[in-house]
């Protein structure tokens, strides 16, 4: 009988959706939530390259170019940084629709580098991923900002900060309401909404509120988060592009939140609550806000202390 050709080495995982922002924390605060995400299957090839040969799921339509996608300009930043001989051969599943507001972009990226760094002769801690995750989270945003990529590789809630990640312990019974309208905002859209100055007192009053939500996150005060989750300084901005905010928020704010706002850069808004049926019953009335206009949505709830992104079998 012939010999049969070694099997190569292949890994897959699975990162989970993100609330990107919070709200209060502009590109250095944010948290998983369990019930979507992505999967990458990462093969180790002899060749020095990263090539991507599939994309399926909910978005097809992204670019297989390495360079031009987050999962495969992760894996490059990783080989050039390792000095590795070897290369990646990549397939992902989509689960995160593109321009969701969901950290879909990130969650590619997250899952292809987990999956990866099973495959190293010498894998890395999961802080070491950090920096290649921003460089392929950059190709969908256009900068290097950690509040989804930072939060999946560790799971719950995560200041990330330009160097480093810090968990921050959240009581396990508070959990978010995430509802996802069937429209998309793209990131460069959001962010460019953003152009323009500030008051200095704006600056202010979102440190103030900043602080406040992680110090009551850290104490289990819901009051201190109650008097802190209030966006002042993008969510004004954003606001107008996403369909009957007002209404998905107030819904959310009628259902006992301790406060709501748009997750990343939209159009998902999301609510934090110190209880799972009162989030389950703001998600319902958050989505007929957004059927109001129009608009069908998904929706996710979950411990807002949510699950890290995971290798798989």
């Amino acid at each position: 009988m012939p010999a049969t050709e070694p099997s190569l080495p292949v890994a897959s995982a699975f990162a989970p959706a993100c609330v990107g922002n919070v709200g209060v924390g502009f590109d250095i605060l944010g948290h998983t939530l369990a019930g979507a995400g992505d999967t990458a299957r990462v093969t180790r090839i002899d060749e020095p390259a990263v090539r991507i040969t599939t994309i399926d799921g909910v978005v097809r339509d992204l670019p297989r170019e390495a360079a031009r996608n987050t999962a495969g300009a992760a894996l490059i930043a990783l080989r050039e940084a390792l000095g590795l001989q070897h290369g990646f051969e990549l397939t992902l599943h989509k689960g995160i629709a593109l321009g969701s507001g969901m950290a879909g972009s990130a969650a590619s990226c997250v899952a292809a580098l987990v999956a990866a760094n099973t495959l190293l002769d010498e894998p890395l801690p999961r802080e070491a991923l950090y920096g290649f995750a921003m460089d392929g989270e950059a190709v969908a945003s256009g900068g290097r900002h950690g509040d989804n990529v930072g939060p999946q590789l560790l799971g719950g809630l995560v200041l990330a900060t330009a160097t480093r990640l810090v968990r921050i312990p959240v009581p396990a019974a508070w959990h978010c309401a995430l509802v996802h309208p069937h429209c998309v905002l793209e990131t460069r859209r959001a962010r460019a909404a953003l152009a323009g100055n500030y008051a200095l007192g704006e600056f202010v009053a979102q440190s103030a509120n900043l602080a406040q939500v992680l110090a009551g996150c850290w104490r289990g005060d819901a009051t201190l988060v109650r008097e802190g989750l209030k966006d002042v300084l993008v969510e004004p901005r954003r606001a107008p592009l996403v369909p009957h905010f007002a209404r998905v928020q107030q819904a959310a704010l009628d259902h006992g939140a301790l406060g709501a706002s748009i997750s990343g850069a939209g159009p998902s808004v999301f609510g934090w609550f110190e209880e799972a049926p009162a989030a389950h019953a703001a998600a319902a009335a958050m989505r007929a806000a957004f059927a109001e206009a129009g608009l069908d949505s998904d929706v996710l709830v979950g411990p807002i202390d949510g699950p890290a992104a995971q290798p798989i079998a």
